[in-house]
């Protein structure tokens, strides 16, 4: 995409690399295909290398997750100056506190486009804290005031903030997460691929395999699945526990997935790969693919698992209530609920045709409703009427 024979710059914001790499990276290709020229600016981290080795350039500026005045006001001078620098014409925010420091900066940058993306709301409406409420209405106000266009990746989020009259309806609209069908496609793995794999990974060739793709932080609901996981070992004793995630040191709910399986009795039984990047050879290892987490924006593990024609069990909360058709295409339980966690991996693993079935149901919604292209068209539809508007 060109103006005046000059490539049109776009500068994506994050708190962390992860975000950039993780869950960003696709889009950004995707728009580097299209003639943008793409920057990003994310927190120090050692994942930049693999960014930049995609060919996208990467400024570091910190970008504390915590709420720290005087750090988040130098963020906020050193965002500002380098948008002014760099002349930007379309910066684009994602996650909290860089979309609202990277919101804040543009604006008075007088970046002629800016663009957010609402990657899952971290307090909810009726939520027990009406505090926690007010303060993060208020942010996503000044974010909602310092930006033209958002984006949300479920539909749930969107109801709820032009309900509160926090978004006007005509500048937010739904962008979904895309997944790569192409990347996850369980045709590509043979049943010789699954054993040489976890053969290489010391995984028993007679073990059911219970997995999981998450942060290693408390809120993706790792209590609550070591809990199920002991009680499941007494129906299922030859079962392992597949952990496949990166630590989170900065988040207060961050622990160590080693100490967890000991305390819960379960350190026999569970294998912790940690950060991966390779999970879609790790998908087709598990028998079932759990997330019991307390917030998802929409679950882009659970998608993954779905492509990969995996069962499913996971909370029965926003976000992921649109990535999973209950009975359908996999399983939803109460957040929290170990027991009925345990219940629904028992009735996978009692039920394996059926499971079977779920499996392959999902990767068809996946393809319907969450298949990368879908996402990169209706971007690249809202980047282009933007352009016309404000270019």
């Amino acid at each position: 995409m060109k103006l005046n024979n000059s490539p049109i710059k776009v500068c994506r914001v994050a708190s962390v690399d992860m975000t950039l790499l993780f869950l960003l990276m696709q889009q950004m290709k995707f728009l580097q295909r299209q003639g943008y020229d793409v920057s990003a600016v994310c927190s120090p981290g050692e994942l930049i290398p693999r960014i930049e080795a995609e060919g996208i350039r990467v400024k570091t500026i910190e970008i504390q997750r915590r709420v720290s005045p005087i750090a988040d006001l130098a963020s906020l001078w050193k965002l500002f100056w380098y948008f002014r620098k760099e002349h930007f014409d379309i910066v684009h925010t994602h996650t909290p506190k860089a979309s609202l420091l990277g919101q804040v900066a543009a604006w008075l940058a007088r970046v002629p486009i800016r663009v957010n993306t609402i990657h899952g709301m971290y307090v909810r409406e009726d939520s027990s804290s009406r505090f926690k409420w007010l303060v993060f209405s208020w942010i996503e106000r000044v974010v909602a005031f310092c930006s033209h266009y958002t984006f949300s990746i479920n539909n749930t989020d969107i109801e709820t903030l032009v309900r509160e009259g926090i978004y006007k309806k005509h500048r937010i609209t739904y962008l979904g997460t895309g997944v790569s069908l192409e990347r996850f496609d369980p045709a590509k793995f043979s049943e010789a691929d699954i054993k040489r794999k976890k053969e290489k990974l010391g995984i028993p060739l007679n073990k059911k395999v219970v997995g999981i793709v998450a942060r290693l932080v408390r809120e993706k609901g790792y209590p609550t699945l070591f809990e199920a996981f002991r009680s499941f070992l007494q129906e299922y004793p030859d079962s392992v526990l597949l952990i496949v995630g990166p630590a989170d040191p900065v988040k207060k709910d961050s622990f160590n997935p080693n100490d967890m399986a000991r305390e819960y009795d379960v350190a026999q039984n569970t294998i912790i790969l940690g950060q991966r990047f390779d999970v879609e050879e790790l998908y087709p290892l598990m028998d079932v693919f759990v997330l019991p987490s307390l917030r998802e924006g929409i679950g882009s593990s659970t998608l993954q698992a779905s492509a990969m024609e995996r069962p499913v069990v996971v909370s029965d909360i926003r976000g992921c209530q649109e990535s999973v058709d209950h009975q359908k295409t996999g399983l939803l339980v109460p957040p929290r609920d170990s027991r009925k966690l345990a219940e629904a991996l028992s009735w996978v693993f009692s039920h394996s045709g059926e499971a079977a079935e779920m499996g392959k149901r999902g990767r068809e919604k996946v393809a319907r409703e969450f298949a990368e292209d879908g996402v990169f068209q209706r971007m690249r539809g809202v980047y282009e009427r933007l352009i016309q508007e404000k270019l």
